[in-house]
């Protein structure tokens, strides 16, 4: 150990490093892989049972969050506001 040096050592921390982090990475992605693949095969099995897959994926249908009553739009008329024609300097005038 004498004749190495130390850069060398640190190198090969560094390998080990981004040996270890690639590994990682493959492995996070085979899970990911196999999370979907059992997925795809629970919804399978679920199609089969007559159980349809929804658009909303997952969300409930019912809410305890009550809905604001929808309030009517006023009909557009003279009291409305200013025309789409009209400028800011004719605005101020």
């Amino acid at each position: 150990m004498p004749d190495e040096k130390p850069s060398d050592n640190v190198e090969k921390v560094l390998a080990d490093l981004k040996g270890i982090e690639d590994r990682k990475q493959s492995l996070i992605a085979d899970l990911l892989r196999q999370k979907a693949e059992a997925v795809k095969a629970f919804d399978e099995r679920l199609a089969k049972l007559g159980y349809q897959v929804k658009d909303r994926a997952g969300k409930p249908k019912k809410s305890h969050h009550k809905k604001a009553p929808v309030k009517p739009k006023p009909p557009a008329g003279p009291s409305a506001g200013p025309s789409p024609a009209q400028t800011k300097t004719q605005k101020k005038a």
